[in-house]
């Protein structure tokens, strides 16, 4: 019985450890995903005086695609990162968190600024005063607030990485590098030029000890 109660408690906390990273590292990939996904509806339409003009997030944010794909990127390296880089990467998910929240609520406060080029190429119009000229009035959709809302998220799941990132289990050794040593036999240059630029001495197993005498 005692012998149970010591492998639960070995364990317990091992596969909290474990999931508390998966969690962590699917919450952020999962946002960053669905924040990609907004780019792609219809953040506002524009009511020009002689007909309706819809603008996707791509046009709308034209950062918010970039931010995403690298919150992407961010979620898969830290599944191989270790202590430092995982530091490191939580710092970078606060910053890409706060850009996207930032640049996005600048689009939604000021809809005409990047609507313009849009506008242009269905007009033909340019100029930023006349743009606004045409622009009569802009009915906002809640994909933008969407893509903020999931900005807030993940700058949150930043903050909570930062705070438990020490509690993770260490990175599996199948990714760490390997050092082959030579077999016992004849000596082999290659192997020893490689053991001097690791910086140890390929003679030093092979040499007698000072004082020692050879056996006869």
């Amino acid at each position: 019985m005692a012998v149970t109660k010591q492998a639960v408690e070995i364990t317990v906390p091992e596969s909290r450890a474990r999931r508390l990273r998966v969690y962590t590292i699917v919450a952020i990939g999962l946002v960053a995903i669905l924040t990609l996904l907004t780019t792609t509806q219809t953040w506002w339409t524009l009511h020009l005086s002689t007909r309706a003009l819809p603008i996707a997030g791509t046009v709308a944010g034209p950062a918010l695609t970039a931010l995403a794909l690298c919150t992407v990127v961010l979620a898969a390296a830290l599944a191989l990162a270790g202590p430092v880089f995982r530091l490191i990467l939580g710092l970078l998910q606060l910053l890409l968190a706060f850009t996207i929240v930032f640049t996005t609520t600048l689009s939604l406060t000021h809809p005409d600024q990047p609507s313009e080029s849009a506008v242009q190429s269905a007009t033909g119009v340019a100029g930023s005063a006349s743009i606004d000229h045409l622009i009569t009035s802009v009915a906002l959709t809640p994909w933008g607030f969407v893509a903020v809302g999931l900005g807030v998220i993940a700058f949150l799941l930043g903050l909570w990485l930062l705070f438990t990132f020490r509690f993770w289990p260490a990175p599996s050794r199948k990714y760490q590098a390997v050092q082959f040593q030579p077999a016992d036999g004849p000596r082999d240059a290659v192997v020893d030029w490689d053991a001097l630029s690791d910086g140890t001495d390929p003679t030093a197993d092979s040499e007698p000890r000072r004082g020692s005498k050879p056996v006869k």
